[in-house]
């Protein structure tokens, strides 16, 4: 926890602009002075760090000049990457500038002080916001896939989403509260540690080799979002009857399409994703009974052709809305994550960090800041939608099936239709049934 620093005052004696001052022992030579003197064409390394570094009794008159731009990066530094500061020797170069400008100004003095308020208050709440998802991360379970063979849930679990909720709406409002309650944790340093790499043309280390890369707000996004794909394929295999198949397939795809029109993509990708993975496709019989004309929709808005032109146009859409909203409800943009992953990966690995002349590619750099910049602002979006607990404890805490048991419920509805099939079904009853 970082803390206010102690051991100096505002207060402390310097000279101001105008006053004799006694020359450090310590303290730049004859003739080199910055402040009063005439000005410096040439020096040595050494002179000019002394002239320009503020020690415990010099305090250069440059840095006067210098402060506010000093105190303005350490302030938007720590609002948009606190997570830096949880390194130990990270706050300690912090704290060692701070003692540095800080004692001789005290409006510097104050500002400072407010700034380390501030970062020990987001790395709280950060902290807080992180147990928490891990907390869900751990309530989440499985069902024993041995449960197929009946059909059913034990006593303490037989609930199923629609006697939860069966209004699309507002299971959709409640998806988009989880999503925004992830994207709020995850900070633009996730995604630079996710993708940091050596330069080749830098002999010096990378940032980030000597300590753990810190992406586990992200790694607990993705893994939400294929707990969602199999809680959705659960719901849907579950049910013995062909008919309560169908109402659950419909009911999903009317939540698919109220996340499309809240602007909840990633959500709607996820569902889409858990209604078309195979043990789900292949219940024909079901299929049959389902009203597919939205499903095939909503299909197109999210295909992939075109490096996935639909929804590329729907999310600019989306955005335009956002910058022009009245309301949160409008300003509501959660962007199919994996694809906004893949497209900073590819940026990042597809342009060179430098040009063929050695020089910083400044043109890459400015693209990776104007993504993840967009990001951080659909992320901040307070959520519109009012809290429904029990909801919202389902969708963190309902068992889902594995992809075997997932098979093996597909198989006990809709009997094997070919010889793999049949032998695959074969297979899962003696792996997970004990039964030949």
């Amino acid at each position: 926890m970082l803390t206010t620093p102690s051991g100096f005052s505002p207060h402390l004696a310097c000279a101001e602009p105008g006053e004799e001052e006694e020359a450090p022992q310590e303290g730049p030579g004859p003739g080199a002075c910055l402040a009063d003197g005439p000005p410096i064409t040439s020096a040595s390394l050494d002179t000019l760090i002394h002239n320009l570094v503020p020690t415990a009794d010099y305090y250069p008159e440059v840095m006067r000049k210098f402060g506010p731009k000093i105190l303005q990066l350490l302030t938007e530094w720590t609002e948009t990457f606190p997570s830096d500061f949880r390194d130990e020797k990270m706050a300690g170069h912090l704290k060692d500038i701070i003692h540095r400008i800080a004692p001789c100004d005290e409006a510097y003095w104050k500002t400072l002080n407010q700034v380390l308020q501030k970062l020990s208050q987001r790395l709280a709440l950060m902290s807080q916001g992180e147990e928490s998802i891990l907390k869900v991360s751990l309530n989440a379970s499985s069902i024993s896939d041995k449960l197929v063979a009946f059909k059913t849930k034990p006593p303490h679990i037989q609930k199923d989403m629609l006697s939860i909720c069966n209004d699309p709406y507002t299971l959709a409002q409640q998806l988009t509260h989880v999503e925004l309650e992830h994207l709020r944790h995850i900070g633009p340093e996730e995604f630079v540690q996710a993708f940091a790499q050596k330069d080749p043309l830098d002999g010096t280390q990378p940032c980030f080799s000597d300590q753990k890369k810190k992406t586990s707000n992200l790694e607990a996004y993705v893994r939400w979002f294929n707990r969602l794909c199999y809680l959705v394929a659960t719901e849907i295999c579950m049910p013995a009857k062909k008919k309560q198949r169908a109402q659950v397939i419909e009911f999903f795809i009317d939540v698919a399409r109220e996340c499309f029109n809240i602007g909840n993509f990633n959500s709607l990708m996820a569902i889409i994703s858990g209604m078309n993975m195979s043990p789900v496709s292949r219940l024909k019989k079901t299929w049959g009974k389902v009203k597919t004309a939205k499903f095939f929709i909503l299909e197109h808005q999210m295909d992939p052709t075109g490096n996935f032109y639909n929804y590329r146009t729907a999310l600019r859409g989306a955005a335009h809305r956002s910058r022009t909203a009245n309301s949160n409800r409008e300003r509501i943009v959660i962007p199919f994550f994996s694809l906004l992953i893949k497209d900073i990966y590819f940026l990042n690995e597809g342009c060179a960090n430098r040009l063929p002349n050695g020089h910083v590619n400044f043109e890459k750099f400015v693209e990776l800041a104007r993504q993840v910049r967009e990001f951080m602002t659909w992320k901040r979006v307070e959520c519109p939608f009012e809290e429904d607990r029990a909801i919202l404890h389902y969708l963190h805490t309902a068992p889902i099936f594995s992809e075997d048991g997932l098979y093996l419920a597909s198989y006990e509805s809709e009997s094997p239709e070919n010889q793999v099939e049949k032998d695959r079904w074969k297979a899962l009853r003696s792996n997970v049934l004990g039964k030949t």
